[in-house]
């Protein structure tokens, strides 16, 4: 499958980030809409995959503070080829804004596997809509690609 990775603007683009966002995480995952948008996304890097057809598969953001989040793609392209074009896009657009580290927010039970590729736990652990979780960090430099079984 071919696919076209872009580095898209959040007022531009929204309709299509937001679709495909809740396709993921409100309908799929149900996680509360209300939660799903930030005051973030404004400032954001936002990276779309668009697949065939011009149809949205994937997309990812990267805060002003080094954040990578709101990874979604849809679940007949969760293949390693699709991740690991995203956070390649995710990566370089960190590297192109000077971001040093690139952190994580991930659940408790994905923390050994982060810290077994060089991130760091920062902070205490907390809640996100009803889900204990953790922030790591990683310097920029040595971020690793995605292995896919850890997402989604």
């Amino acid at each position: 499958m071919a696919f076209t990775i872009q580095s898209v603007d959040w007022e531009k683009d929204k309709h299509r980030l937001k679709a495909l966002r809740e396709h993921v995480f409100v309908l799929e995952w149900r996680v509360p809409k209300a939660s799903e948008f930030d005051e973030e996304d404004c400032s954001a890097c936002h990276i779309l995959i668009i697949g065939d057809n011009d149809e949205a598969i994937a997309t990812g953001r990267l805060t002003r503070k080094g954040e990578l989040g709101r990874i979604a793609v849809k679940r007949c392209y969760r293949t390693l080829p699709v991740y690991r074009a995203l956070f390649a896009a995710l990566i370089d657009a960190a590297n192109k804004i000077k971001v040093p580290n690139i952190k994580v927010v991930c659940n408790l039970d994905s923390v050994s596997y982060h810290q077994s590729i060089g991130f760091v736990p920062e902070g205490q652990v907390f809640m996100e809509s009803g889900v204990p979780r953790q922030r790591l960090v990683c310097p920029a430099e040595r971020f690793p690609l995605p292995d896919v079984t850890q997402l989604h």
